[in-house]
């Protein structure tokens, strides 16, 4: 039996070891792996235990995982404000590698969460993914922008958080706490997600009035599963609640376990 120390190995690995990992070693030889790549900025804070169950019951099935934070995120270098998408995208291609490199699988999945799911939707053909698990993936980035501004200037004014509300322009160019950069805030705008060219399972757990702006090329290329309950991405009341979700696990393990 693997020690915890084996079971769930921290380094820091990339260019300059810029980049914090987790990786999870595989106890049997299922020849799959499994990246994490998480969400950004609240998100990726909310998401973060559900993450450490999800790659325990894949380790348990034998899959080797790895869980990273991208640079200015988490326990890597940098700070929130050099947040950037195509940095993003490039951090998660040197992780699928580093990923193959300590497991010895060339088979490697990716599973992400909102934005998460977004980047790993777009580094397929780059970190040559085997396939992908897309939870309520980010497709429309003018929509999500939006809803964070939102939810920004909801927070500001929260009485329940400060006794005196903030000003909007003191915190405009953050999103619930973290720092961003103007040119960030337009690659989102810009975001666009082209369909997937390996098999997909796209999990479904926005509550039934969200927009959920899915093209029909992406849906159609797509196993879509619904999970309920709704998953409360963009209420501003619950926004220190961590999400956890254990049909979204046991979704997931089942799907890498049976894909061929």
């Amino acid at each position: 039996m693997s020690t915890r120390s084996e079971a769930e190995m921290p380094f820091y690995f990339g260019p300059e070891r810029a980049l914090f990992g987790l990786f999870h070693a595989s106890g049997t030889s299922a020849r799959k792996a499994v990246l994490l790549c998480p969400p950004l900025g609240q998100d990726q804070i909310r998401c973060h235990r559900l993450y450490r169950q999800l790659a325990q019951a894949l380790v348990a099935e034998g899959v080797a995982v790895l869980r990273f934070d991208y640079y200015g995120t988490g326990d890597s270098a940098g700070d929130s404000v050099d947040m950037d998408w195509q940095r993003c995208v490039a951090d998660t291609v040197v992780a699928a590698d580093e990923l193959r490199a300590r497991s010895g699988f060339d088979r490697v999945f990716a599973f992400g969460a909102r934005l998460g799911a977004s980047i790993a939707l777009a580094t397929v053909a780059q970190a040559r993914f085997a396939g992908v698990v897309a939870w309520d993936p980010v497709l429309d980035g003018r929509t999500y922008v939006a809803k964070l501004d939102a939810m920004q200037l909801a927070l500001c004014r929260d009485e329940q958080r400060f006794m005196v509300s903030r000003k909007a322009a003191d915190a405009a160019a953050q999103w619930l706490g973290f720092a961003i950069s103007a040119s960030l805030r337009q690659q989102i705008l810009d975001l666009h997600v082209d369909r997937p060219t390996v098999p997909m399972l796209l999990l479904d757990s926005l509550s039934p009035d969200a927009p959920r702006a899915l093209s029909n090329s992406l849906v159609d290329a797509a196993r879509t599963r619904s999970l309920q309950p709704p998953t409360p991405w963009d209420d501003p009341r619950r926004l220190e609640v961590a999400i956890l979700s254990h049909p979204l696990i046991q979704a997931v393990t089942q799907h890498v376990r049976e894909a061929a």
